[in-house]
């Protein structure tokens, strides 16, 4: 993965003047692409001044900002997503890694990936979350966790620069580990990995077929479907591949709705 294959997504930012240090942070180091969710463009417009004001010389970031109405949207191209947070709990993701380990493991995965971050107030809530397919912390002291929105981005950008920056392995050979052309389009025979939308179609798939086979005796069929989707998503799963794992599991099910070999049975495994 290259530096220019990574997104910033600001959730729902309270303070106009952060979204003009995101700017400059971004540029410091060497990322581009930044997303806001909850917010349009006209809402900003009185801010502009001070937005512009604190990007210094990377209001060419802000000019190219694009908004969404959600989270989901705004990453919908890609192929990971990461979100953001130091609060654990029960519906806040149960796998976390620190801003360094985050930006080492992107390192060497192909197709974009976007990074969350929630607003000011409040941080990623439990729905945008639960949308990402990791989360994602920065070691702090604990006398005071609390992180200012720019600062978050300064230090994730600096991780990331230092493991996908100019000279490292992601820069050298040109086309890097993904086999893409410098313009991003993918060439015949590289590994081009689902995107969202396609890893959530074949968990949706998958576990429709597992409530065919009668596997949902108990409320969970939700909760499974995000957790076959971030598993799919952490593993990168080429196209060819996931078509591959949901035929398998369509295959089973149509077996099982005709009483043929391999027949599931609830109660227990496989029939022979």
């Amino acid at each position: 993965m290259k530096l220019t294959e990574i997104v910033i997504v600001l959730c729902r930012p309270a303070d106009p003047g952060n979204i003009g240090a995101v700017c400059r942070a971004m540029m410091n180091m060497g990322l581009g692409e930044l997303r806001i969710t909850g917010l349009s463009r006209e809402d900003l417009t009185p801010f502009e001044g001070e937005i512009r004001s604190r990007a210094v010389h990377a209001a060419g970031i802000w000019e190219e900002t694009r908004f969404f109405d959600s989270l989901e949207k705004a990453a919908a191209d890609c192929a990971f997503l990461a979100g953001t947070t130091r609060r654990r709990g029960r519906k806040r993701k149960n796998v976390t890694m620190d801003s360094r380990d985050l930006a080492l493991w992107l390192r060497d995965r192909p197709g974009r990936a976007a990074l969350a971050f929630g607003s000011e107030r409040s941080g990623l809530d439990d729905g945008e979350l639960a949308l990402c397919n990791i989360a994602s912390h920065i070691p702090v002291s604990g006398a005071f966790p609390s992180l200012n929105l720019s600062h978050a981005v300064q230090i994730y950008g600096y991780e990331l620069f230092r493991a996908l920056g100019p000279g490292g392995p992601a820069e050298e050979g040109g086309d890097g580990a993904a086999g893409r052309q410098s313009s991003g389009t993918p060439v015949r025979g590289a590994w081009t990995p689902l995107n969202r939308q396609e890893a959530d179609a074949l968990a949706a798939s998958i576990t429709g077929n597992l409530e065919t086979l009668g596997f949902y005796r108990h409320p969970g069929r939700e909760e499974q479907r995000r957790f076959i989707r971030d598993l799919v998503s952490r593993a990168a799963l080429s196209q060819k591949e996931g078509k591959y794992l949901g035929d398998i599991f369509a295959k089973t099910a149509r077996l099982a709705a005709r009483g043929g070999p391999g027949r599931y049975d609830p109660a227990g495994a496989l029939k022979p």
